[in-house]
């Protein structure tokens, strides 16, 4: 298979997204990172190529271009991906299962903690083409790539035998091959976060944290940590990136007595999402005294609304600070008001006060758990719902939080505290 002609090309660039298309025209970074991109495929035998039939269901394909950039801003590399137009696939036919297991933000506080504390070697990797790496179940025939159609066979199609980016499975099944390898490997599964895997011998242990193709590997001894990254090297294309620095969008910033997790990068993209980049700041997120209605004029862009609010879920995982107000927001995702836009804007201005703030993880020479809960009784004004809250420490660091409504009207304060009380306890 060799790469299409110059007007193969300029099909492809007619056929996708015009801005990113229009940043790969003329520029040989974007071009060469799509040769590496179909060279990787060809040399995992992603597919083969078949006669089309009249009863197949063949999806489409398309290129998505990306500029890596590392925590400072700057381009790292220039990224080309073939991506599946999964939402053509027909259910119970081309897939089945889709779900895939992350790992749970809790799970790599904790992990963090336990490494600070006792100076653990931590290694990120980095999986290339992680998704090409899944063994697929189902059969799914796709069109060519644009711009790389076989010349011999320009009117075949792509018999996958490998997950591709864009298919509904593709995450499961690139979890399950990751999980079964490392099964074999002598690695357990945790019980309670399954993107959790440690490997114990003596007194040595190794901790990975998977999430996606991106791996935290962490342990005590730095021997058994090469050697298990060498036997993953020997079946996945590791790219080991050193001690963590950029993870999730979460900056690793080193201190004197610690290291304090930062997303100071994605609070600045959230702001210029919201246009919100050169407003003034405040010093407290929510007012306590202006109670949340739903009985206002509804806000003209509710989509505008729920991505704000979306995004600021994911900023909670560095600030509990937040917690309480994004949950009082999600709670109008359905019908938000302009009171409650409002509202976002204040949470908006204290984020852009607080740009510098981070969970700090700091040497802790205990590993006790502490936990405290508290609740605000019937606090709703809509139904009179309890808000109950949680903060769990291990040892000095915080490594679990939860403000959320409780599920029934408590009828008395004491009521309220004791089921926030026996969510923290669970």
């Amino acid at each position: 298979m060799t790469r299409g002609t110059g007007e193969s090309f300029q099909a492809l660039i007619v056929t996708a997204d015009p801005t990113c298309y229009s940043q790969a025209v003329g520029h040989q970074e974007w071009r060469d990172a799509m040769d590496q991109e179909f060279n990787a495929l060809l040399h995992n035998n992603t597919w083969t190529l078949v006669a089309p039939k009249p009863d197949m269901n063949i999806i489409g394909c398309k290129w998505v271009f990306r500029t890596k950039r590392t925590a400072d801003g700057s381009v790292e590399r220039y990224k080309a991906r073939l991506v599946v137009k999964g939402f053509n696939q027909a259910a119970g036919e081309d897939f089945f299962d889709t779900v895939s297991p992350v790992v749970k933000p809790t799970t790599v506080r904790m992990l963090f903690s336990l490494a600070v504390s006792h100076n653990w070697t931590l290694r990120q990797l980095d999986v290339h083409n992680a998704f090409l790496n899944g063994h697929l179940a189902e059969t799914v025939y796709m069109k060519q790539p644009p711009g790389y159609e076989d010349p011999t066979h320009p009117d075949h199609v792509c018999h996958l035998q490998r997950s591709l980016y864009g298919l509904k499975q593709a995450p499961r099944a690139w979890f399950k091959r990751l999980h079964d390898y490392l099964l074999t490997t002598g690695v357990l599964a945790s019980k309670t976060d399954v993107s959790l895997f440690h490997y114990s011998t003596g007194d040595s242990r190794v901790y990975l944290l998977v999430y996606v193709d991106d791996i935290i590997m962490m342990g005590n001894d730095l021997t058994l940590i090469t050697s298990l990254l060498q036997r993953l090297s020997t079946t996945f294309k590791i790219r080991d990136l050193g001690s963590p620095s950029f993870f999730l969008g979460i900056e690793t910033i080193r201190t004197a007595d610690g290291i304090m997790l930062s997303q100071r990068r994605y609070m600045n993209d959230l702001l210029t999402r919201a246009g919100m980049l050169d407003c003034k700041p405040l010093d407290t997120p929510a007012s306590v005294t202006q109670p949340m209605s739903s009985a206002a004029v509804p806000h003209d862009n509710p989509t505008q609304y729920r991505r704000v609010v979306g995004a600021l879920q994911y900023l909670t995982i560095t600030r509990p600070d937040l917690s309480y107000s994004v949950n009082r927001l999600c709670q109008f995702m359905h019908t938000p008001t302009t009171d409650h836009w409002g509202l976002v804007k204040r949470v908006l201005r204290y984020i852009k006060g607080t740009l510098d703030y981070g969970l700090r993880i700091t040497v802790s020479h205990s590993a006790a758990i502490h936990a405290y809960s508290d609740s605000y009784w019937a606090g709703c004004p809509l139904d009179r719902k309890s808000t109950g809250g949680y903060a769990v420490f291990l040892g000095k660091n915080l490594i679990s939080w939860l403000s959320r409504k409780q599920r029934t009207v408590a009828r008395s304060s004491t009521e309220a505290e004791y089921k926030a009380l026996a969510n923290v306890a669970a």
